[in-house]
């Protein structure tokens, strides 16, 4: 079995935190630590008169087990399920690695 991670698209990511809040309620993890963050890149200007760079970006943090007991289950990472704006997908690197070649500005994320 090949190594897993996220493919999280922050082109398309709306800032809503609800990955943070399910992950945060997964897991229990107390006021001050989360499995993972969103975070804002921007507003700066690009180019005038209208290129702003503007993105929200969800970074899993060293907390993130990518929920292995919810996955041993059958179940996708409690952030890809929650996530309102589908932006988040799980899967083996290599195949998520596939996609990343096929659109930019996404990351691919896998736990050490």
């Amino acid at each position: 079995m090949g190594r897993y991670g996220l493919l999280i698209d922050y082109e398309y990511c709306s800032g809503c935190q609800s990955c943070e809040v399910a992950c945060k309620e997964e897991h229990g993890y107390p006021v001050g630590k989360w499995g993972i963050r969103v975070f804002n890149d921007g507003p700066w200007l690009v180019d005038e008169p209208h290129d702003w760079n503007w993105h929200k970006i969800p970074v899993p943090t060293k907390l993130c087990d990518l929920c292995a007991d919810r996955v041993a289950a059958g179940r996708e990472p409690t952030c890809v399920h929650h996530c309102l704006a589908q932006v988040m997908k799980f899967g083996p690197v290599a195949e998520l690695a596939l996609e990343l070649e096929k659109k930019p500005n996404q990351v691919l994320w896998c736990p050490r």
